[in-house]
């Protein structure tokens, strides 16, 4: 999330498979928060949802399960503005970048590393220190594994940002991706962009015996990202003030829902999305109905 947002509807921006608290949590830094809105108190995390199944048009052997609560709710990013209260109460202006981020594979590891040629001292605050001795990664422990992640600099990540900075507050990766034209999933870590989508995958045995993958697309709560989510400051996917977007999560993200699924099944999800929007969601995301209300 990384940018301020313009897809929000009150007085004014995108950052999962691989979420996870890190050992050592680095709380000090800014403790204004005369700039933030008071929060709305997030809503429960159980509540009722509406899901659909469809098979994959280009795969006969592929079964998306989608959250349309999730999907046609109006969350929408709003780093960068008096709404995001960041994740660490005494850092808000961290948003979600905080920790750093994991990096899923070599793949993720091969796409970062090309990213950061791209990068200018005039768009990335902290290029020097990352292209310094200490780099911009570093070993962590990720369910009991070793993993890299993004490198953590003066309590946050070393891509971010700060207030101050003549480039832009918020994601390096992010502001150069669109500086060039170009979607910020192609040059940011696959945990950066996919938040808070969660896709996860599973092979399941039918009752005639065939297998099927199952791909599940749900909104990434604070369960996402394991016990930790509970000590979290505050979380937007589940606050009303972040459920303010002009768009529906399913056309907002459009370009990351692709990227999960094909564009096929992307198409057909986009097709019965604006079928159920157009006959009324039963279990509407009860942080978007308390944000309409107001």
């Amino acid at each position: 999330m990384d940018g301020v947002a313009s897809d929000i509807e009150y007085p004014k921006s995108h950052m999962n498979t691989v979420l996870g608290l890190p050992s050592g949590l680095v709380t000090a830094g800014r403790t204004d928060r005369s700039h933030k809105m008071t929060p709305t108190p997030e809503v429960p995390l159980d509540f009722p949802r509406e899901w659909v199944e469809f098979l994959d048009p280009a795969n006969p052997e592929h079964l998306v399960a989608a959250d349309m609560t999730w999907l046609l709710s109006h969350w929408t990013c709003v780093f960068g503005t008096p709404a995001c209260q960041g994740i660490i109460g005494d850092r808000p202006d961290d948003g979600c970048c905080s920790h750093g981020a994991f990096l899923s594979d070599e793949e993720d590891l091969e796409k970062l590393n090309e990213s950061v040629k791209l990068l200018t001292p005039e768009k990335w605050q902290f290029m020097e220190k990352g292209l310094g001795k200490k780099g911009y990664l570093e070993e962590d422990d990720l369910e009991d594994e070793p993993a890299l992640r993004t490198r953590r600099y003066k309590g946050a990540c070393i891509f971010l940002n700060r207030p101050g900075f003549e480039g832009g507050v918020g994601c390096a990766l992010h502001s150069m991706a669109l500086d060039r034209g170009i979607e910020p999933l192609e040059v940011k870590p696959d945990v950066c962009w996919q938040l808070p989508i969660r896709r996860t995958q599973e092979w399941v045995d039918r009752p005639d015996g065939e297998q099927i993958l199952r791909t599940t697309i749900t909104e990434y709560d604070r369960r996402g990202w394991g016990e930790g989510g509970e000590d979290l400051d505050w979380y937007c996917s589940g606050s009303p003030d972040a459920h303010v977007g002009k768009k529906q999560v399913w056309q907002s993200y459009a370009p990351e829902l692709t990227e999960l699924l094909g564009k096929p099944a992307y198409d057909e999800l986009a097709k019965l999305c604006k079928r159920r929007a157009g006959l009324g969601l039963i279990a509407v995301h009860p942080a978007t109905t308390q944000a309409q209300s107001h």
